[in-house]
């Protein structure tokens, strides 16, 4: 193998290495969201992303970006919130083609709820990751990142 291959090599272990902890975070944080809130870790997500917002409300693109998912799914995961009363949305005042989405207070209430229980999971999940091998560099790795400041949302 040349130097190359062992790069390609050293990257393609790092992304395995990377997909085996967000695999095993994904179905702890699924499991305990789900048994403790009824809530999918992608619903946790949306509701986090709106929190963290100026005015708890973000234009339905820059949702789709936060929670990693295409628009269409980000359409229908809005809309099976909204059945749901957590979510609503509006046409933004400058763009008519803009919608917003916005956390009601029912959506607050379930997000501050389930917060303790996906941190605690969290915590729970990358403590045990330590213990596999494979993955303790990289938990390691993420103790030693610095908190970064959250800038607020452009429309």
């Amino acid at each position: 193998m040349g130097i190359h291959d062992d790069a390609a090599e050293i990257r393609a272990r790092g992304w395995r290495t990377l997909a085996a902890l967000h695999g095993l975070i994904d179905t702890a944080l699924e499991k305990a969201l789900q048994a403790e809130h009824q809530l999918s870790v992608v619903e946790f997500t949306v509701l986090d992303a709106l929190s963290r917002q100026d005015g708890w409300h973000m234009r339905m693109q820059q949702l789709a970006r936060a929670a990693a998912l295409s628009s269409s799914a980000t359409t229908r995961l809005v809309t099976r919130l909204e059945d749901r009363g957590l979510l609503s949305r509006f046409l933004c005042a400058d763009d008519r083609r803009g919608i917003y989405t916005e956390l009601t207070p029912e959506g607050r209430h379930l997000l501050q709820a389930a917060r303790p229980v996906h941190d605690a999971t969290l915590e729970a999940t990358l403590a045990k990751a330590t213990g596999i091998p494979e993955l303790a560099p990289l938990v390691n790795a993420l103790d030693e990142l610095e908190p970064t400041p959250t800038a607020p949302a452009t429309a």
